[in-house]
């Protein structure tokens, strides 16, 4: 039997964009000298308490409510209890009977072919998003086998998104990862930078025959690019399809992706089911949100949320970005992904759009397949960009109002790179770039070609007009690219049919 059925599920963990902890006052930054932002409560000292912090429990809402969840108007928190160095506390605060937000959904495309011209829309469903600490971090010395401990990072509040098994492979989920990250960073709940471990995935993989119950499953831990993630889960799912046709069985282990050898590799098995010994916390209330119908009258609004306020002010989702572009300047919707997916870049494409005369059509070209290789090339963001959009829509406009030829424009863009503050206009006249207006001397290249290249003219004249592009290159080389190609092969036709 064929084993063709595969179930990937993800477990995602987006670090909340807070200036302080979940619980406590202790400041929040990445790469802080170690355990310098440590309360008493984050060491977990005896007598401490828990103080929920407003923020994280907004950027949990507006989250809920871009991924279409409902909220839970009282949700509760709890006890996980584990034991291990960088948990100070023995138990983490997270919400496992009733999470702010469950049953939503995430709407993601992927390209089915390799040319990006087909793309297909699918969706996920999210069963939960739920409030929790992160823990600190082990730093392993293997040299002195020792292990420390910084707990700069514990306490720091995690939404935890978890998604249900509606994926069935390392692109779909990849794809839906990327597009929660432009969602999250639309928000600002999270800035979901994964090199700085701000969006950590664990992905759930399961494979079986149709028809027959769902396999035994395997989590994949920590995965830290998006990159990785689609690898380890196309090698675990290999794996365990090939582990079941040799007639071997799959444990419900815990395994974690070596990205050097593009292998997962055995953690901790889940045989022993961990007890986590979850109960209620006891120092915290319930958490309770209001809506505008339910808002009490005489309450003060700095104690309150209301989701209803949150929800008015949702920032347009990139989805919505996306349909606007291609509604608005009559691009690709493949294009609208690219714009969207580069920082700054749909920013960039419209502000080059309104100071310039030339199509939305024709700019997004000049964006793509110029600007945007050339700053992939020099690993550059667009913000880092040497040319401004202002000084591109200079360029566009010298090559709209046909002062200058497109292979003209090239140059002058391959000078601009260089960043040493000149003008187009200025580059142009420095090279002598401008377009020729004189019709004589134009008239008269024209003529000097045909007269130069008989075996051609008698090609056209035989009936093989393809050569005719020969002799407007030749025209375009002895004028250095300074002659309007439209206008050449008008007067080379004007001249042969004579």
């Amino acid at each position: 039997l064929s084993i063709s059925e595969t179930f990937v599920g993800l477990e995602i963990h987006a670090q909340i964009s807070s200036n302080s902890k979940l619980f406590s006052g202790s400041q929040v930054q990445f790469a802080a000298p170690p355990n310098s932002l440590v309360s008493f409560f984050d060491a977990s000292l005896p007598g401490t308490l828990p103080v929920l912090n407003r923020r994280c429990v907004e950027a949990a809402v507006m989250t809920g409510l871009a991924l279409n969840c409902s909220i839970n108007k009282k949700s509760l928190f709890d006890r996980k209890h584990y034991f291990y160095a960088d948990l100070p506390a023995g138990y983490q605060i997270t919400q496992q009977r009733v999470p702010i937000a469950v049953n939503g959904s995430l709407s993601y495309s992927l390209c089915i072919d390799s040319k990006m011209s087909q793309m297909v829309t699918k969706t996920v469903r999210i069963k939960q998003i739920q409030l929790e600490q992160d823990s600190g971090k082990s730093l392993h010395d293997d040299t002195r086998s020792q292990t420390l401990v910084d707990l700069n990072r514990a306490g720091v509040g995690l939404m935890e998104v978890v998604m249900e098994p509606d994926m069935c492979c390392g692109e779909e989920a990849a794809a839906a990862v990327r597009e929660l990250q432009l969602i999250l960073q639309t928000l600002g709940s999270s800035q979901a930078v994964m090199a700085e471990g701000q969006l950590r995935v664990d992905a759930n993989v399961s494979v079986h025959h149709p028809g027959e119950p769902y396999g035994v499953r395997t989590e994949v831990k920590n995965i830290n690019s998006i990159r990785f993630l689609a690898k380890a889960i196309d090698y675990e799912i290999q794996r365990q399809i090939e582990e079941l046709e040799n007639g071997g069985t799959i444990l419900n282990e815990t395994r974690a992706f070596d990205s050097k050898l593009g292998c997962t590799v055995p953690m901790r098995d889940k045989e022993g089911k961990q007890d986590y010994r979850f109960m209620p916390e006891p120092n915290l209330p319930p958490l309770i949100l209001y809506d505008a119908k339910s808002l009490p009258a005489n309450m003060n609004h700095q104690q309150v949320i209301n989701i209803d306020w949150i929800h008015e002010r949702l920032p347009d989702l990139p989805s919505v970005k996306r349909k606007k572009l291609v509604e608005q300047y009559g691009i690709l919707p493949e294009h609208s992904f690219t714009l969207l997916n580069e920082e700054g870049l749909a920013e960039f494409f419209e502000s080059v759009v309104k100071q310039t005369q030339m199509k939305p059509k024709k700019v997004i070209g000049w964006i793509l397949k110029d600007l945007l290789s050339y700053l992939k090339q020099h690993s550059l963001t667009v913000k880092e960009s040497p040319v401004s959009s202002f000084v591109l829509a200079d360029l566009l406009n010298l090559l709209e109002k046909k002062e200058i030829s497109s292979t003209a424009a090239k140059q002058v863009l391959a000078e601009l790179w260089k960043g040493e503050g000149k003008t187009p206009l200025e580059i142009v006249k420095e090279q002598k770039l401008e377009l020729l207006q004189d019709q004589k001397e134009l008239e008269q290249i024209c003529q000097a070609v045909i007269d130069g290249h008989k075996n051609e003219v008698m090609a056209i004249k035989a009936g093989n007009p393809k050569v005719l592009n020969k002799l407007i290159g030749l025209v375009q080389k002895k004028t250095q690219g300074r002659s309007n190609p439209v206008l050449v092969k008008q007067l080379l036709e004007k001249k042969l049919s004579g």
